[in-house]
């Protein structure tokens, strides 16, 4: 299959990976960063494959994107998809969108769909709530030893005022 003129002169500018795929989600073509973020000799054979078999998401089996974009024929969208790419065990995450292809004569032919990986993005943001929710807990910690530190000195204080008034009385009794 062709690329549609329209989506042939946007997927020159289109850096995030991408495949376009029929109906039976065979890979029709695809761009070179879908083809550099493979490995090797599943690079070689992307044309022979499922999208499936390449890119193993979480949602392939029950909520398959191109699905839903051929069924409401519009544009999907959806953050935060976890996957792995062929048989890497690395979990990966994505930003997956879909649009539907369309013959001439309108009717749906396949999906483009585009991948931006943002696992990069995610372990940073996971990274940074670990550290977030540390620093508030040294800060709860913190804030209780000063807590216990004021409580010690108010003791401390209060004890030193009652032995200066003692003082006082002995020594007005003895100069008395």
């Amino acid at each position: 299959m062709a690329l549609p003129p329209a989506l042939a002169q946007f997927a020159e500018i289109i850096i995030d990976s991408y495949f376009i795929i029929d109906l039976e989600h065979n890979i029709l073509e695809f761009n070179r960063a879908l083809h550099s973020m493979m490995p090797r000799a599943l690079a070689r054979t992307l044309k022979t494959r499922k999208c499936h078999e390449v890119l193993r998401l979480n949602i392939c089996q029950d909520d398959c994107i191109a699905k839903r974009c051929w069924a409401t024929g519009r544009q999907i969208r959806l953050d935060e998809i976890t996957g792995r790419i062929g048989d890497d065990p690395q979990e990966l995450r994505f930003i997956l969108s879909a649009i539907p292809v369309r013959n001439e004569q309108g009717e749906v032919i396949g999906a483009m769909e585009m991948q931006r990986n943002v696992t990069d993005e995610a372990q940073i943001q996971v990274k940074y709530q670990q550290r977030m929710e540390a620093s508030a807990d040294q800060q709860r910690h913190l804030e209780d030893e000063l807590r216990t530190r004021t409580r010690r000195l108010v003791e401390v204080s209060r004890r030193l005022y009652v032995a200066q008034t003692d003082l006082l009385k002995l020594k007005t009794e003895l100069l008395g």
